[in-house]
């Protein structure tokens, strides 16, 4: 049997990461463990939601169901050492790639001034084969990845150049958590429990899950350990590396 290759660790002389996710509780599923150890080194991390998930409750409205994860997705931010989460309020299940979602999330760029952005896998599996990603995923990281670079150009969505706001054009990479081609990992065996527990701020979405019985340190688990080995570690987490180049 052919052994995975071992995983780059990630680059860590940076100061600022801003992280883009389509849902409360992407980040959860894999890379807050990583945010936390990096927020444990003194690094900023900011939280930008582009939706509120509220569609992603069945037995919840979402008008109740905006509210609740807000709260859950804030109060898991906080396990990890987060203490900005900023929500665009846009329609769960409907993000659709184009100008409008790269000009809503080049502003956060903008507006926050990252050297990194993080961003969830938005390959078409989460495995290379047959576990298909989400819709909302998908548009999420293509946009996050071209908006990045929107940022750095002063000519494109320059309505945003009021009261200050210039052009950001120093960010180095993005980093796609879960990705099926990652070729990067974090050793995140310190943090791992602080991972855990970050999920499992996420209980009322978590409850709905299945026939409620999920287990967030053995889903959690499954994946770290795979990363871990790859990277010569107890636990680990994975990441696909962009190198932005703004031509």
């Amino acid at each position: 049997m052919t052994q995975p290759e071992p995983l780059t660790p990630l680059a860590e002389d940076w100061q600022r990461a801003l992280a883009v996710v389509a849902h409360p509780d992407d980040l959860e599923f894999g890379a807050a463990a990583a945010v936390a150890r990096w927020t444990a080194q003194g690094k900023e991390v900011v939280y930008c939601l582009l939706t509120s998930g509220e569609a992603g409750i069945d037995g919840m409205a979402p008008e109740r169901a905006r509210v609740v994860r807000e709260e859950e997705q804030r109060a898991s931010a906080a396990v990890v050492g987060v203490p900005v989460v900023e929500f665009l309020g846009l329609p769960d299940g409907l993000l659709e790639y184009g100008v409008p979602l790269r000009r809503a999330i080049a502003a956060v760029v903008r507006r926050h001034r990252p050297d990194v952005v993080l961003t969830n896998n938005f390959r078409e599996t989460w495995d290379g084969a047959y576990a298909l990603n989400q819709a909302d995923h998908i548009a999420c990281g293509r946009a996050t990845l071209d908006a990045v670079r929107d940022a750095g150009n002063r000519w494109i969505f320059p309505e945003q150049l009021t009261d200050g706001t210039q052009p950001w054009s120093r960010v180095r990479e993005v980093w796609a958590a879960g990705s099926p081609a990652a070729r990067h990992g974090v050793d995140v065996t310190d943090t791992f429990d602080k991972g855990v527990a970050s999920l499992r701020a996420h209980g009322a979405y978590l409850s709905g899950l299945g026939d409620g019985g999920f287990d967030a340190e053995e889903f959690l688990e499954g994946m770290a350990r795979p990363a871990g080995s790859r990277l010569g570690a107890r636990f680990g987490a994975t990441f696909e590396v962009f190198q932005i180049n703004l031509q």
